[in-house]
């Protein structure tokens, strides 16, 4: 090859070598302008959802207009607006009554250890069980989650009471319940996620609709008021309040046998 013939062998090669250069460099720019400006509307997206997310939560509005909502009872309750859940025999002589608010550690401990035991008690006529529903966690954080948590366990009341007891333990077992400065249950598809642990509320449409739709919201809010009605030592004693015939348990800590053997000596024959 001539001189001449070879300088210009390499000249081309050299620019060639520039222009794939410059290409790759166009290349490298766009890419990173996309990633960039994915980041953005990736964090623009994220602070907006958030934003909104917040913004529905903290609706001013939303409780106070529930409070003036129709009040729909749930089926199998009983009482001033139908706030009176009965576990068992309403006629019987023994009753418990346990005051909670769903989400409480406490309570969440207590129903963990004696739960299953204290309501076959019921089941086999030992006693009534009488609920009533606490939401006072709710204003400690300004949250939402006992409130709408006692709403699905209203939906769940009106399925049936075997789909009450269900979803009360579900709501409340060690898979499920969450730390008690997580306000996890105002979501009302995490509430619907975990009913679908329950035979009678799996795929259930009519339970579902009435928890998006906040059906018992109203009701919620009665029963947290019967409750802020309750006598000053149960308020002050927080929950889980247990009294079995106006006596209290005293039930965090113990056991199932404690528990059991607790309730027996306040029974009447």
């Amino acid at each position: 090859m001539s001189q001449r013939n070879s300088k210009t062998a390499k000249a081309a090669a050299r620019e060639r070598l520039r222009v794939q250069r410059e290409k790759e460099a166009k290349r490298a720019k766009v890419r990173r302008q996309l990633l960039v400006g994915g980041g953005v509307i990736a964090l623009v997206a994220i602070a907006g959802g958030v934003a909104y997310a917040v913004n529905e939560m903290n609706k001013p509005g939303y409780w106070s207009q529930a409070a003036k909502n129709k009040l729909v009872k749930p089926a199998n309750t009983s009482g001033t607006d139908g706030t009176t859940i009965i576990i068992g025999d309403p006629k019987n002589k023994n009753v418990v009554k346990e005051y909670e608010d769903l989400r409480c550690p406490i309570c969440a401990a207590y129903e963990q250890a004696a739960g299953a035991a204290v309501l076959q008690g019921a089941k086999d006529g030992k006693y009534q069980i009488d609920y009533t529903f606490a939401t006072f966690i709710d204003n400690h954080d300004n949250g939402q989650g006992s409130k709408r948590a006692l709403s699905a366990l209203g939906a769940a009341l009106n399925v049936s009471v075997d789909a009450f007891e269900q979803y009360h333990q579900a709501l409340y077992s060690e898979k499920n319940h969450p730390e008690e400065t997580s306000d996890a249950y105002k979501s009302p598809d995490k509430l619907i996620s975990i009913a679908q642990q329950v035979p009678a509320l799996k795929g259930n449409a009519k339970f579902s609709d009435a928890v998006k739709k906040g059906t018992f919201d109203r009701w919620a809010l009665a029963m947290s008021d019967k409750y802020n009605h309750a006598s000053s030592d149960v308020q002050q004693g927080g929950t889980p309040y247990v009294l079995v015939n106006g006596t209290q348990v005293k039930v965090p800590g113990m056991s199932s046998d404690q528990v059991v053997q607790a309730f027996a000596a306040q029974l009447k024959k």
